[in-house]
């Protein structure tokens, strides 16, 4: 792995007009970028709950059938990137707790009725400990369990003790320590929170008389939703018949994750009131005047970095080119028997177009630089194509630190920031030159105070604390020589 990726993507509707499936399926659709390892769906028509989940891409995970099968009033929906955690439709999500009765499987899908509660969750718990006690005191086995699945098993015990879904959720709040935005819903009524500091995102639109939930904004205009607001850090909001319901869990600390401007959310998609394709061309901006170079052509490593390489030479004026051609089929790749199958691979999802290159001083932008191998071979591949020099920019500072709220990274150590300075840096990669963009000009061009974002990546700073996983990272400050 040589990018950060996230985890997942959380979607919810209720309308009693509305298509809640269908909706929802073209809602996680829209965020397919925050998950392809699988995806689920679940929906209540206010007698009983109907789940249906499966691997693979949303478009491949649903059919016709499913979708009209999955009826009711209120979904809640949910894709999945595959971590350490394991793959499979085991770990797919929406989790069902309380169901009992079994009424088909069909593909790796599986359909369930009278199910206490439905539950999606984006995030991740660094420490499950309180939780885990909880449990085990109400007769829970947690041996198998994910944390996502534990706090939806710890919200089911305070329903079957007869709560209210806001009463159970209020109430399991504090043993949730660490990182979540989720939904979930019983069967007559969509729930959703965040944690209090707010580190992934969550947001809430109207459409039709009805309500959106979605982990990203890019979601509401295409089914037609209009985004209200964002959900605040240490919100419950409840949605029923009678209409919507908050309830402040805990006192807001903002601290979004800074990584979402740089590289999680699509560029459509509005954080903190800001547009994200805006904010990755200021970033552009900003590396021109931090770390000018003579150049002829920019050149963006597709997707992310487009919006930061048209900012960079609109501020320079040295013209762009779109000479990385990016196969957009190809995905993630399970079988890599060999290291010339991954090398393969590599080459396969961006080729270089020696016409454009050929001679020329080449700037080239990315998002990130994580190992380093990825960037390595592009820069390989550049002067393979013919470029006379290759000046290599990163729109973010240097990432040296693991995450724990929900970003699938590698250990401290594989970090290649972690371990080398700038120069080295350069040098691994065969760059020409190595420009990464600073945290204060990257703070600027998103344009809100760095205490509302988390920045952990970059400082080792954690805005929640980390238990007792503290001690898998190593408190590295190295010197930019």
């Amino acid at each position: 792995m040589d990018h950060l990726n996230e985890k997942c993507a959380v979607f919810g509707v209720f309308g009693k007009e509305l298509d809640v499936s269908r909706l929802t399926f073209f809602g996680l659709f829209a965020l397919q970028h925050r998950g392809q390892e699988s995806s689920g769906i679940a929906t209540s028509d206010g007698a009983r709950i109907r789940c249906y989940r499966n691997v693979g891409l949303v478009t491949h995970a649903y059919d016709e059938v499913t979708i009209k099968e999955l009826t009711g009033h209120i979904a809640i929906g949910h894709n999945r990137y595959s971590t350490s955690q394991g793959t499979g439709i085991r770990y797919a999500q929406p989790w069902v707790t309380k169901a009992d009765v079994l009424v088909h499987e069909r593909r790796a899908g599986t359909t369930i009725a009278d199910g206490l509660l439905a539950f999606a969750h984006n995030g991740n718990l660094p420490s499950v400990t309180a939780l885990a006690e909880f449990l085990k005191s109400k007769g829970v086995d947690t041996e198998d369990l994910t944390d996502s699945q534990m706090m939806a098993e710890a919200v089911s015990a305070y329903l079957a003790e007869g709560m209210s879904v806001k009463d159970a959720a209020v109430k399991a709040f504090p043993l949730f320590t660490g990182a979540f935005s989720l939904v979930m819903m019983t069967k007559d009524t969509l729930v959703a929170m965040r944690d209090h500091c707010g580190i992934r995102p969550l947001s809430l639109a109207r459409l039709n008389g009805g309500y959106v939930i979605a982990s990203e904004t890019c979601a509401f205009e295409p089914i037609g939703a209009e985004f209200i607001r964002d959900i605040a850090p240490g919100e419950i909001l409840v949605i029923t018949e009678a209409g919507l319901e908050s309830v402040q869990a805990a006192p807001a600390n903002p601290k979004l994750d800074i990584f979402e401007f740089v590289y999680f959310a699509r560029p459509d998609s509005m954080l903190m009131g800001k547009l994200v394709y805006e904010v990755r061309k200021r970033c552009g901006a900003r590396l021109a005047k931090e770390s000018p170079v003579q150049a002829d052509i920019v050149v963006p490593v597709p997707e992310t970095a487009i919006p930061v390489a048209i900012g960079y030479s609109h501020a320079t004026g040295i013209p762009l080119e779109m000479a990385l051609v990016k196969n957009r089929y190809i995905h993630r790749t399970f079988i890599q028997p060999d290291q010339h199958s991954r090398d393969l691979g590599v080459k396969m999802k961006l080729v270089p177009l020696p016409e454009v290159l050929k001679g020329k001083r080449v700037v080239v932008i990315d998002d990130s630089i994580v190992r380093g191998t990825t960037s390595r071979r592009i820069v390989q591949a550049i002067f393979e194509a013919g470029a006379s020099e290759v000046h290599f920019f990163s729109s973010c500072p240097p990432v040296r630190y693991p995450d724990f709220y929900g970003i699938d990274t590698p250990k401290q150590g594989d970090f290649i920031a972690a371990c080398k300075p700038v120069e080295d840096i350069r040098a691994h990669i065969g760059a020409t030159s190595l420009h990464y963009l600073s945290l204060e000009g990257l703070i600027e061009a998103i344009g809100v105070p760095q205490k509302l974002l988390c920045t952990s990546c970059f400082t080792g700073e954690y805005p929640i604390d980390l238990r007792e996983r503290g001690k898998e990272f190593m408190l590295c400050k190295l010197a930019d020589a």
